[in-house]
């Protein structure tokens, strides 16, 4: 049985907000109490809402606003002596580190946060460090090094009744399931997953299994129409709650349904949306799986193959330096695709 979702990143005084808060109305609590705190000289109140502060800015895509709130989140909960609070700011400026695409800073940041979360007794803490480490893992395309700490997690997750962390893992594994060719299975775990969001009223948790079920509808089925009704439903959650970055990639997984289904200026269109949302954030990862989307539709649209093929190596580089090793195979599917020959690799000289 599971309880309503919470969102224990709002802490302190801010820990009655509903884990459905519109994020435009968190940063005005959070920044208001944060403010309070600091004149009040409450170090320990000061660094919890200051990282709900953090996130409020990271999920509306205020990228810089959201490195400057961490950091000084860290700071305060540093000179309090404060480990679960310095735990939390780690683990918000490990998960900024992995939307801007900073994998390995992402790593570094979420380990720390682990160790602290487990030294300054925060289960929480030190068990959301952990998903994070897993997800940055997932999505690098390391399925092998972070299955069994997904699965881990996710029993966890049913044992203590926490519908949202079950729902993140869950959606996870749908992911790497579907990534690796097996969509019932796929199917079956984001159908889960949206039945306890929804029940938890878990509406960010809701709108991303939904993205979920459309692309496996898509991809599958072939069924576009279905497929964008369940965006349609996600779409109008991440507008609820202001969700910039899950509204950008529901915007460019509905170019994919676009895109397979043949409908190739529409997808175009939907696809730069979603370029320009993700340039907005500074999201490198969505910008690149964008560019691609684009890239795609333009040659389907009659773009000269020698400029296709540029873009695509572009992209290629842009990935490796990243370390998504799915995504860079997205690319290399893609010459396949548009009938273009894959450059060689030049090893570096030694």
């Amino acid at each position: 049985m599971f309880s309503k979702a919470l969102a224990p990143e709002y802490q302190g005084a801010l820990s009655a907000l509903s884990v459905n808060a519109s994020l435009t109305d968190v940063l005005e609590a959070a920044t208001g109490q944060m403010t309070a705190a600091q004149r009040a000289g409450d170090a320990h109140e000061a660094a919890r809402a200051g990282l709900a502060v953090a996130e409020a800015h990271r999920r509306l895509g205020h990228v810089e606003a959201a490195d400057r709130a961490w950091k000084s989140s860290y700071r305060t909960a540093r000179s309090a002596g404060d480990l679960p609070a310095m735990a939390w700011a780690l683990w918000s400026g490990g998960t900024l580190a992995r939307q801007r695409g900073a994998l390995a800073l992402a790593f570094r940041l979420l380990r720390y946060a682990a160790d602290l979360g487990k030294r300054g007794g925060d289960v929480v803490a030190h068990g959301y460090s952990l998903a994070g480490l897993a997800e940055t893992g997932r999505i690098q395309g390391d399925y092998e090094a972070v299955g069994a700490l997904h699965d881990e997690l996710l029993a966890e997750a049913r044992a203590r009744g926490e519908a949202r962390h079950t729902v993140w893992a869950l959606e996870g594994i749908a992911q790497m399931h579907r990534n690796s060719g097996r969509y019932d299975t796929a199917y079956a775990l984001f159908e889960e997953a949206a039945a306890i969001a929804a029940a938890a009223d878990d509406r960010r948790g809701h709108a991303w299994a939904l993205r979920g079920l459309a692309d496996i509808v898509s991809v599958r089925d072939g069924d576009a129409a279905r497929a964008l009704e369940l965006l349609g439903r996600a779409e109008e959650g991440c507008r609820e709650m202001n969700l910039s970055s899950a509204l950008a990639y529901n915007h460019k997984m509905r170019g994919n349904v676009l895109y397979r289904a043949g409908r190739y200026a529409e997808a175009l269109e939907t696809y730069e949306l979603a370029l320009s949302e993700f340039r907005a954030m500074d999201e490198p990862r969505g910008e690149a799986l964008s560019r691609l989307g684009s890239v795609k539709a333009r040659a389907r649209l009659g773009a000269d193959p020698a400029r296709t093929a540029a873009e695509l190596a572009d992209l290629r580089g842009v990935l490796d330096r990243m370390g998504l090793r799915h995504a860079r195979a997205m690319v290399d599917k893609a010459h396949a695709e548009l009938g273009l020959p894959v450059a060689p690799v030049e090893e570096p000289r030694r």
